[in-house]
């Protein structure tokens, strides 16, 4: 299998200038050291997309998009990877190199996504060959062309169809396994995870399988059969047909979120080609941030029954503190007795789409079903809205919309919102600031922390954290990402910021990397070399004591501590109170 080699990605992106990769697709303005635009990847008046020529990095603070320039490739042109790469090679003059053989497995997943991408192959042929499946796909109206285009497939009856397609060797059989297709008997001795079900891949936003559901055809339990989480899948991150809804449409104004995939598909079928379902589970935050993503817009689609009712209110709460101006959530009530699928066939898609866009907006779903809890002809039940409303309230971030949601529920209650004081956060004059350019930047709140931005910033500041093992003993958190990030810089000392999120993409050092790359250095450009040397210097020399002390400050700054971590913090500042009066802490052998 052919590999674009690491090492040539990082040379890569110190030849390219993301903010030129990216003025040629958005126009940029210089705001400051940054440049800024409307984004791309959302609908928004007032620019909150940033791109950084420092770090080789932008960062929307309105959707959440960020990343290098190879990610913004990936995102803006729907480009996989390898794509992205061989682009931006282009644009620099360069070959793209490329290597033969399977990556290390211990640093790819290369081996998972070959095996599911052949037990897609596998399910796609069983198709052809099951008149029972064939028969099932048409009853239900889908057609040859959108099978095909979702790569829908069957997994005939019996205990090892899948696996006699593979070489039976112990190793492989782990793949499998691993990639959630088998399951091991107590015995040791395998058997295919899916049998008699349509099968529909699941993919990620690079277009690789990932997962399968799978569906029964007769009356039996359980309906759907996901496959269960693997290091490629985590089902409450992944939304079934988003990377289908991105290749068939450029631009995506809205997202439509359904419960089955076969509503998804039939959805495609016709036209509605935004419609997206979650995966066995209910909407999570990380779910909400994907679509937003995308899409300005997100419309929940569920049964007008009790149980889609239910669902919608999870669905809402989840939602709140992803609410803010710029977005639109709504939620969409089908008949009784119908769902997407049937309803779509019967009525036709300019119908369907009607009923989209008069969905009920999520500031009417919250106050209208606040309001059916209490009596609003009376004082008293105007109050218990007011109580009823506030938690829902406190979820939504500060900013417009929270002051325009409170105003209608101020105005159900027939109060001034001006002196509407129980509905601010803290039950008093509210505090909260707003938000500065959407999302709060990451706030470096540790000599970790900041380190590790210094270090996205300009990569060959590791050259003076010292000898390797400088940081040995060290017990702060994310200190061994900080280890990692200064030997690595320190081994490739012409990296940028950009290459260091690349080497680590997929991972959860790269996820928090990319998070602290949106942090804003107030450290000026000459003074950082300075900077840097004094925060490892008060890393690695001050004692074992005042850096627990110092960690648990900054961890106070984000949570409230528990009884313990608050009578070892008040310990450690009686050390210190009393090292200033002239009284050391004894030293312990």
């Amino acid at each position: 299998m052919a590999r674009i080699p690491p090492g040539f990605i990082e040379d890569l992106l110190t030849r390219i200038d993301i903010v030129e990769v990216i003025d040629k697709r958005v126009q940029l303005k210089k705001h400051g050291r940054e440049f800024a635009a409307c984004c791309p990847f959302h609908n928004e008046k007032t620019p909150s997309f940033y791109v950084s020529p420092a770090k080789q990095f932008y960062h929307c603070f309105g959707c959440g998009a960020h990343g290098t320039a190879i990610g913004f490739l990936m995102e803006y042109e729907h480009m996989e990877f390898p794509d992205a790469v061989r682009e931006l090679a282009s644009i620099a003059g360069v070959e793209v190199p490329e290597e033969r053989g399977t990556p290390d497995t211990a640093s790819s997943n290369a081996p998972l996504y070959e095996v599911l991408d052949k037990a897609a192959r596998f399910y796609r042929e069983q198709l052809k060959q099951a008149s029972v499946a064939i028969d099932y796909l048409k009853q239900r109206g889908l057609t040859g062309e959108i099978a095909q285009q979702f790569g829908i497939g069957y997994a005939p009856a019996g205990w090892d169809n899948l696996l006699r397609q593979f070489d039976g060797k112990e190793e492989t059989n782990r793949k499998l396994l691993a990639a959630g297709m088998l399951i091991r008997k107590d015995d040791g001795r395998y058997h295919d995870r899916f049998r008699e079900r349509v099968m529909f891949p699941i993919r990620d936003n690079r277009g690789r399988i990932i997962a399968f559901g799978g569906r029964v055809l007769k009356k039996e339990e359980p309906k759907y059969l996901n496959s269960p989480e693997t290091p490629l899948f985590h089902k409450g991150r992944e939304l079934y047909g988003l990377y289908e809804a991105r290749q068939a449409l450029r631009n995506i104004s809205r997202l439509m979120v359904v419960e089955g995939y076969m509503d998804v598909v039939a959805l495609h079928q016709h036209g509605v080609r935004y419609a997206v379902a979650t995966l066995g589970t209910a909407t999570t935050a990380d779910h909400l941030q994907r679509l937003f993503r995308v899409a300005p817009e997100v419309v929940f689609c569920f049964d007008g029954d009790r149980a889609g009712r239910s669902a919608a209110w999870r669905a809402l709460e989840n939602a709140l503190p992803e609410a803010r101006e710029g977005r639109h959530i709504k939620f969409l009530f089908l008949p009784e007795g119908e769902d997407p699928d049937t309803l779509i066939r019967k009525e036709g898609p300019a119908a369907f789409e009607a009923r989209i866009k008069d969905a009920l907006p999520l500031s009417r779903f919250l106050c209208d079903s606040l309001a059916a809890q209490t009596e609003l002809g009376s004082a008293e039940g105007r109050a218990r809205l007011v109580e009823l409303a506030r938690p829902y309230l406190n979820r939504v971030p500060a900013g417009v919309f929270h002051d325009l949601l409170k105003d209608e529920i101020a105005r159900l209650a027939q109060v001034n919102s001006g002196n509407l004081t129980m509905l601010n956060r803290t039950g008093g004059a509210s505090t909260a600031m707003p938000a500065s350019r959407g999302d709060p930047r990451p706030q470096l709140t540790s000599p970790v922390r900041k380190a590790i931005a210094m270090l996205l910033h300009r990569p060959q500041l590791a050259a003076l954290a010292g000898v390797p093992g400088a940081l040995d003993g060290v017990a702060l958190k994310g200190v061994e990402i900080l280890r990692s990030l200064v030997e690595f810089a320190q081994s490739h000392p012409h990296i940028n910021g950009a290459g260091l999120l690349e080497h680590w993409r997929d991972t959860e050092t790269g996820a928090t990397l990319m998070k602290l790359a949106q942090a804003e250095l107030i450290t000026p450009p000459e003074a950082l070399e300075s900077e840097f040397a004094a925060v490892m210097a008060d890393l690695t020399g001050r004692r074992p004591a005042e850096r627990r002390r110092d960690e648990l400050i900054a961890e106070s700054r984000r949570r409230a501590l528990n009884p313990a971590e608050k009578a070892e913090l008040s310990r450690l500042l009686a050390v210190q109170n009393s090292s200033d009066d002239g009284i050391t802490e004894p030293k312990s052998d």
